[in-house]
């Protein structure tokens, strides 16, 4: 992970997972069968949508992501790191980071079907893509747990 100075913060080291070809495989075929399921489309229709929303929340997500987890960092998490009397990397600011993480990539990806494959999302659609994106989000997250973060 490359970063300018000593600035971290989970979010860029869960984009850095997001970004995984692991991550990114079962993601892709754990959001065709929400999408195939969801809209009741051809199954070729369901693999375009799937690999189109996911290369737009993919590319997105690399500057949204990180951003994101940096607005959480300054506010509330200042707030919640003073508060709990403990440092960036805590139960609260990855559970945020994860939330964060799936409600830009399902709002990124009900946008791209919506819009540019043209299907009728509604709040149900987009639920349906963040239950997706729990899936895809939380593969990333847990393989913190098999492969932890390299320091030094």
């Amino acid at each position: 992970m490359t970063s300018l100075g000593d600035m971290i913060w989970p979010a860029l080291f869960l984009e850095e997972r997001l970004l995984s070809l692991i991550v990114i495989g079962l993601g892709l075929i754990i959001e065709f069968f929400f999408v195939w399921r969801f809209t009741g489309r051809s199954v070729w229709w369901s693999i375009g949508a799937d690999l189109g929303m996911n290369l737009a929340s993919t590319i997105l997500g690399i500057l949204l992501i990180p951003i994101a987890g940096l607005v959480w960092e300054i506010f509330p998490g200042l707030l919640l790191y003073h508060w709990l009397n403990m440092g960036t990397f805590n139960p609260w600011t990855w559970s945020a980071t994860f939330l964060i993480a799936v409600l830009i990539n399902a709002a990124v990806e009900t946008f791209v079907v919506s819009k540019i494959f043209r299907q009728r999302m509604g709040g149900r659609g987009f639920a349906w893509l963040c239950v997706a994106n729990t899936c895809s989000v939380g593969i990333a997250l847990a393989s913190f747990a098999f492969y932890p973060i390299q320091r030094g």
